[in-house]
């Protein structure tokens, strides 16, 4: 009786400070990813065929994006630490750094992914949807640049738990971005109709947008509180930059492997019918809404226990695990109920092709299935994540998705003919996997926390 007590007292405990971090990011979170949907809301008013091809381009785009996105991933443990340990001008230091690694990735990134578009004709997927999805993807591949530029002050403001300016920032976008949709896509306020297209420069328009909004908030705060961040050296620190990759490669590739296997997912889905590409896309769309919950949670708790690990306090990191773990499988259980009780009326909303909505509505069963373990899979890595265990979540995404989600995937789809089901079932298989394995290390971590380990290099050991 007294374990439970104190179980249940000490997520208490948590819970305001968690929520106050939390709520924001999460509303953050699904702003972003509600950018996708109004796309895909508005798209798929044209035909199936432009579903297809946004579905496409986007996938791609997002891939190469989320690959940098994931080395400025290596800023959450250095600044909270740091924060956590009252030490703001090495938080500084980080967020220059930080600048310098986002604007050479993304130069890199932007050639490599507008390399790519010119071998989409000839890749085998339905031409119409080829032809469309490199129209789309002309402007939408230079919305990397401004992509990493907004996540490294992103990460910077979230470790030092200044969250409600970005959610304000992204609110602000999204009503740009569906502005710009409305008057790009349809051809509205005498601007020319561009369908795709217009689609893919509204999330130019919004992009850049919300990287010069976190900028210039970072300069105001700077100019208000005066704590030093002008006087910062704006020399190139390579030991810096090399710490921050260290912490941030492995991130990337557990992003590439996670998000590259629902881009080749989605790649394959091309090679099926327009009807089954659609469905895929729009429940992939539904299930990255809800993903941006237990995502939102796990920024949070990747902050507070990297604060905690700064202040060394180990049994506060266990308790910000804890609870970022409890919400997120709540809302990821509840999430699942709904798809199973409402799937005509989730897929109803997307598009007026019954065709579609069949399909969806079985998927939509398929994803209600791994929901759980899609919320815990990623709080799980972002606890490890405050760690400064960047390691495993990659080994496991690796395994769970690569060796094991897109091989039965496929197998299932062309082998035994199971279509758009069989890939998604591969998905499911590699997300259990994955969350497996990041509750195994987080409950092995907690052991070593509770007794006061809280160096790094100890506590990975």
């Amino acid at each position: 009786m007294n374990f439970k007590n104190d179980f249940l007292n000490n997520i208490k405990a948590e819970f305001r400070p968690m929520a106050e971090l939390a709520f924001p990011v999460v509303i953050a979170e699904v702003s972003w990813v509600t950018m996708g949907m109004i796309d895909t809301l508005m798209i798929g008013r044209i035909s199936a065929i432009a579903i297809g091809a946004v579905s496409i381009g986007s996938s791609i785009v997002i891939f190469s994006g989320l690959l940098g996105m994931g080395i400025l991933f290596g800023l959450d443990y250095l600044i909270s630490k740091m924060f956590g340990a009252g030490d703001l001008d090495d938080c500084h230091h980080s967020l220059v750094q930080g600048v310098y690694i986002s604007l050479i990735s993304a130069v890199i990134l932007t050639a490599v992914t507008y390399s790519v578009i010119f071998l989409l004709p000839d890749s085998g997927i339905q031409p119409e949807v080829a032809v469309m999805a490199v129209a789309y993807m002309k402007p939408t591949v230079f919305t990397i640049i401004p992509l990493l530029l907004y996540t490294t002050a992103r990460r910077y403001l979230q470790a030092r738990s200044i969250v409600k300016p970005i959610t304000v920032i992204l609110i602000i976008a999204n009503s740009i971005n569906a502005l710009t949709n409305w008057i790009l896509i349809f051809g509205h306020w005498g601007a020319p109709r561009m369908e795709a297209v217009g689609a893919g420069y509204a999330t130019l328009i919004s992009m850049s947008f919300m990287a010069c909004g976190l900028i210039l908030y970072i300069i105001y705060v700077e100019q208000r509180e005066h704590t030093g961040l002008f006087h910062t050296s704006f020399k190139i620190d390579f030991k810096r930059i090399r710490e921050i990759i260290s912490l941030g490669l492995p991130v990337a590739l557990q992003l590439g492997f996670e998000v590259g296997a629902f881009t080749l997912a989605t790649l394959l889905a091309g090679f099926l019918d327009a009807s089954s590409l659609a469905a895929h896309h729009i429940v992939l769309k539904v299930a990255s809404f809800t993903f941006m919950v237990p995502l939102g949670m796990a920024n949070a708790g990747a902050v507070r226990i990297g604060q905690a690990i700064g202040r060394k306090d180990g049994p506060g990191a266990i308790r910000s695990g804890r609870t970022a773990l409890i919400f997120s499988s709540v809302f990821m259980a509840t999430a699942g109920l709904v798809f199973i009780l409402l799937p005509y009326a989730i897929m109803r909303s997307f598009t007026i092709d019954n065709t579609v909505i069949g399909i969806g509505t079985s998927l939509l069963a398929v994803a209600a299935f791994f929901q759980l373990f899609d919320g815990i899979q990623v709080t799980g890595s972002g606890n490890l994540r405050g760690l400064g265990d960047t390691r495993k979540p990659m080994i496991f995404n690796f395994i769970g998705h690569w060796i094991l989600g897109i091989p039965v995937g496929y197998i299932l789809c062309f082998n035994y003919n199971g279509g758009i089901w069989g890939l998604w079932i591969g998905l499911c298989i590699g997300l259990v996997f994955v969350s497996v394995g990041m509750l195994h290390y987080w409950l092995r971590y907690e052991k070593k926390l509770a007794v006061g380990i809280v160096q790094r290099e100890q506590l990975l050991s």
